[in-house]
This record gives structure tokens, C-alpha cells and sequence, in this order.
């Protein structure tokens, strides 16, 4: 990359550094001070093994947050329950609305059978009545004379 090219006419190569990390010696944890059991002090002291004394704030152990019991059946499993229970309601509804409506049809289909039986043979019985008054003009024939195609009654 620093190698001169036809266009570069920079020549000169940049220096390089190299950096060695210093290793970390592993620290050897130091004996607590002694503590009155029952008693914890507000600020703790620890001896390091150079001598140096570290103070500070005792902190207590983090406790891990409480799971929460999973329930027994999960809420997808109740979801689907839940739309089958009411897919069946209304199916059930529309079954009931499906009969509805076909008995009503068969109450109407047999109303209006019912009212042509009753009007037919009530026109029946006025065409084909003998009564004694017909409404017409009764003509005797006998006493009639018919003189050329032409009828004098």
C-alpha cells in the first residue's frame, strides 16, 4: 500500500510502531478483615498482600430476580381455545338463524296455499251454485219465432 506507484510520487515508507501489552499479574484476593458476626460494618477494610489496605462501602452479593412460574398452559394454546368456543357460538347462532328462516318460509309457502284453497272454492261455489236467482235474463225459447235468421222473442 505504501510501495510507490506510476501516479505517486511519494516514495518514502511511514514508520512503524510496534506496541507490546504488559501482562497483568492475576491478583491474589486478600483476607478480609475480621468482623463481629451479626454486624456489618458501613465501611469494610481489605489487607492486600503488599500490605496496602483498600476501604470501602461493603456491597452485598447480587440476588438473582425471581422467575416467574410459567403457567401451565400457554396463552396461544387459551387463545385458540377461546376462538373455537365463540366460532362455535356462532355457529350455533347461525344454525338457529338458518332454521328460523326456513320455518318461516314453510309457515308462508303454507299461508298462502291455504288462501288459494279457500278463495278457489270459494270462487268454485259461485260458478257452480244452483241458486234460485241467477242475476240473468231468462228467455223462453218456445214462444220465439225465428224469421229469416232473425230471432223475435
Amino acid at each position: 500500500m505504501n510501495e510507490p506507484t506510476a501516479y505517486d510520487y511519494r516514495c518514502e515508507t511511514a514508520a512503524v510502531e510496534v506496541h507490546h501489552p504488559t501482562p497483568i499479574v492475576p491478583a491474589h484476593t486478600a483476607p478480609m478483615v475480621p468482623v463481629q458476626p451479626g454486624t456489618i460494618p458501613a465501611v469494610a477494610s481489605v489487607v492486600l498482600t503488599d500490605g496496602r489496605v483498600v476501604t470501602g462501602y461493603a456491597i452485598e452479593p447480587a440476588k438473582p430476580e425471581p422467575v416467574a412460574a410459567k403457567p401451565a398452559v400457554s396463552r396461544t394454546a387459551v387463545n385458540i381455545a377461546l376462538g373455537g368456543v365463540g366460532f362455535l357460538a356462532v355457529c350455533g347462532g347461525l344454525l338457529m338463524l338458518t332454521a328460523f328462516i326456513t320455518a318461516l318460509t314453510v309457515l308462508v309457502t303454507q299461508l298462502v296455499i291455504l288462501a288459494a284453497v279457500i278463495f278457489g272454492g270459494w270462487i268454485a261455489v259461485q260458478v257452480f251454485s244452483t241458486s234460485g236467482h241467477g242475476g240473468g235474463t231468462t228467455v223462453s225459447i218456445r214462444k220465439a219465432v225465428i224469421k229469416r235468421n232473425k230471432f223475435y222473442g
